[in-house]
């Protein structure tokens, strides 16, 4: 494919850490394009440098070799038309969820009505209108990363990169977040490039799935995700997403473990 049909290109990525037992090879040979408006998942098993490369990607580590770059141009150092969403909801709570969201635009001095006024309108997309005064610590962990996920796209990024930001919930919750992501993905069409260990929620939500083995990390498979769109949770018991779900299980070479439904 055509650089000028990517958004995001890297090519050629290496990752080298020193240790006290020498040089560690975190990642090494990848190459990878990612498409406007497209859902990329990565899975891979633990230690695998699945986080690593999401660093690489949103410009917050630099790689040893390679390059990448986003819209043609290089990417140096993190910028704000990438947006971040972690695991951890590191939410202020002193603050209120309204003044969460808007922290990222007072910090760049944006006019606080303005700032405001475009942190309603993301909790309402989100499904957290009339929380805005509430405080992080009386929200449920699927609500405070609605909330994480309305300051990640308070910049109105062209980017979002996600490190596993289900993890941490109930299965129960983890589904719903996942169609409530599908549901905001749909509305705005953001490119985003998530990292999970859940294979079928890799199936579930991705157009695609890079899948990565470790020592070093490398992607050793790109599989199509041709699911019809809108998703529903249905289609996870159909025999076609079994077998998809059984494929990415085997480039890896897991165990019947690894592949739980909806578990991180």
């Amino acid at each position: 494919m055509a650089q000028a049909q990517w958004l995001i290109q890297a090519e050629n990525i290496g990752l080298v850490f020193p240790s006290p037992a020498g040089p560690r090879c975190v990642l090494e040979h990848i190459s990878l394009g990612v498409r406007p408006g497209e859902f990329l998942c990565i899975v891979g098993p633990s230690g695998c440098g699945k986080t690593s490369l999401l660093r690489i990607l949103g410009g917050l580590l630099p790689p040893t070799t390679g390059s990448i770059r986003l819209n043609g141009d290089p990417l140096m150092a993190p910028r704000r038309d990438i947006g971040f969403v972690f695991q951890r909801a590191n939410l202020m709570p002193w603050r209120t969820v309204l003044r969460n969201v808007t922290l990222p635009l007072e910090v760049e001095g944006l006019k606080l009505a303005e700032a405001e006024a475009r942190a309603r309108k993301l909790l309402n997309l989100v499904g957290l209108a009339g929380y805005e005064e509430s405080h992080p610590q009386g929200l449920s962990g699927g609500m405070q990363q609605r909330v994480i996920l309305a300051r990640a796209l308070v910049h109105d990024p062209i980017v979002l990169l996600m490190d596993e930001p289900f993890g941490s919930l109930d299965a129960l919750t983890r589904e719903r977040m996942n169609l409530e992501l599908l549901r905001i993905w749909d509305a705005q069409r953001k490119t985003i490039v998530m990292v999970t260990h859940s294979i079928p929620e890799a199936i579930f939500l991705g157009d695609r799935v890079l899948v990565m083995q470790a020592a070093p990390g490398q992607i050793v498979e790109e599989i199509e995700v041709p699911l019809p769109r809108p998703r529903r949770l249905a289609m996870m018991w159909e025999e076609f997403f079994g077998t998809l779900v059984e494929r990415v299980r085997t480039s890896i070479g897991c165990g019947e473990s690894y592949c739980e439904p909806m578990q991180s």
